[in-house]
């Protein structure tokens, strides 16, 4: 309890809350060319430095308690005291969503907070690696790290991007390592389908979805994006639309590839091995709808919106159709997107690869996300002892639920810096021993 003592002297003795005004000020002030503004600066530099220093003097362990002060609340320093105590270590790696975590189109104007930003520059100057892990191009991304953490730690080798939620790894300065494309190494006939499925998407898409979507310019998977503000009513109209659609050609393109099998059990006129069902055209699509559907309440609810949601059992699908459709995942963001991606190549597996390039053994990270493709990554760490999970209040229900059944580390909208001040503390503290 001595530790807890500690930070209770330090938040009822010290005025914490301007000292972390203090700091924020010096560390997000921006550049700007006026001596009077930087004279300001300066002032309020040496105004905290003496109020740390107050601090430095009154705690055995000082500079650690200034620091914690200066970065942390009452309650994310004693949220961190808490995790220290259940794991007994620090952090060691940052495993980053970006879209409605880092950001968010409703709580940040879709920019990355300041003083986020500046706080990912201090974990990667205490060697912290950062994993960005996100659903969008390899070139979106790269072009907001560059312009938020700097080129030199975006190509410093301590961060590394999966893209396309896992199917490939960009980390910068590990020579024949640098870029992974983990859809190569899929068979031959799931690559097939996809090709199939993007060649076609926008060309055979009914004129009202060609008119209200773009497709999002991925190496492998296929998303449909909408041209309109994302969160929108019209977004959300038309990308309810969109998954409809994208299942229905999904389930066609499954389709061709039964047509060209020879091999006596999955032909489109062939029975499963259930021998009740039979794979006909007619009927694919409903199979695939109903596939779907009990795999994300989300897509059942949309599904049901858009009339196009069948009366099928799902545990009595074709098992030649199950056996295809358990490699291929659809994924819906509310308003957002329609995509269809591997799932044999997910946000976990391109952690892991990111791991490895950039050599952390042992991981104990903190993951940050709000979907399902992120939730899949805070399990993994959960099942594996290798780290700590956070959301966002708008989160996917799935993942809220994870994250309060685990630390309950709970952020509100545009507000990830939280929970970053939080790993901030521990870090802190775990140094303490």
């Amino acid at each position: 309890m001595e530790r807890y003592d500690l930070v209770y002297q330090l938040y009822d003795e010290y005025d914490t809350k301007t000292l972390r005004e203090y700091q924020e000020f010096v560390d997000v002030f921006p550049a700007v060319d006026s001596r009077v503004a930087l004279e300001h600066w300066q002032g309020a530099t040496e105004e905290l430095e003496e109020r740390k220093d107050e601090i430095r003097s009154s705690f055995a362990a000082g500079e650690t308690f200034a620091e914690i002060a200066a970065r942390a609340t009452r309650d994310q320093a004693f949220t961190a005291l808490d995790l220290e105590a259940k794991y007994g270590r620090a952090v060691n790696v940052l495993v980053l969503d970006v879209d409605e975590t880092l950001r968010s189109a409703g709580g940040t104007d879709n920019e990355i907070p300041r003083d986020t930003l500046h706080l990912l520059t201090e974990f990667h100057e205490a060697g912290v690696p950062i994993v960005i892990c996100t659903g969008q191009t390899l070139e979106n991304v790269k072009g907001f790290a560059i312009q938020g953490l700097g080129s030199e730690i975006v190509h410093s080798g301590d961060l590394s991007i999966v893209y396309e939620a896992g199917t490939g790894v960009f980390t910068p300065g590990h020579g024949a390592d640098t870029k992974q494309l983990l859809y190569e190494d899929l068979e031959e006939e799931i690559r097939a389908i996809f090709d199939d499925v993007r060649s076609r998407v926008l060309p055979e898409a009914p004129e009202e979805l060609r008119r209200g979507c773009h497709l999002q310019g991925n190496e492998f998977n296929v998303t449909m994006k909408p041209n309109y503000e994302t969160g929108s009513t019209n977004a959300r109209e038309i990308i309810d639309e969109a998954l409809v659609y994208l299942i229905d050609l999904l389930a066609e393109a499954v389709g061709a590839t039964f047509e060209g099998d020879t091999s006596g059990d999955g032909r489109s006129d062939a029975a499963p091995d259930d021998g009740e069902t039979t794979l006909s055209g007619e009927t694919i699509a409903d199979w695939t709808r109903a596939f779907y559907a009990a795999q994300d309440p989300e897509i059942r609810a949309v599904l049901e919106g858009e009339g196009a949601y069948p009366n099928l059992e799902a545990d009595a699908i074709p098992a030649s159709l199950a056996a295809t459709l358990d490699r291929i995942d659809v994924a819906y963001y509310e308003a957002d997107a329609a995509e269809i991606g591997s799932l044999e190549l997910n946000k976990v597996v391109g952690v892991e690869r990111a791991l490895d390039v950039l050599g952390v053994e042992d991981p104990f990270a903190l993951v940050m996300g709000d979907s399902k493709s992120d939730l899949r990554v805070m399990e993994w760490v959960d099942e594996n002892d290798a780290g700590i999970a956070a959301a966002p209040e708008h989160a996917s229900q799935d993942t809220l639920e994870h994250v309060l059944e685990t630390d309950e580390l709970v952020f509100d909208r545009g507000k990830s810096v939280d929970v970053l001040r939080t790993v901030y503390a521990l870090n802190r503290l775990a140094r303490l021993g």
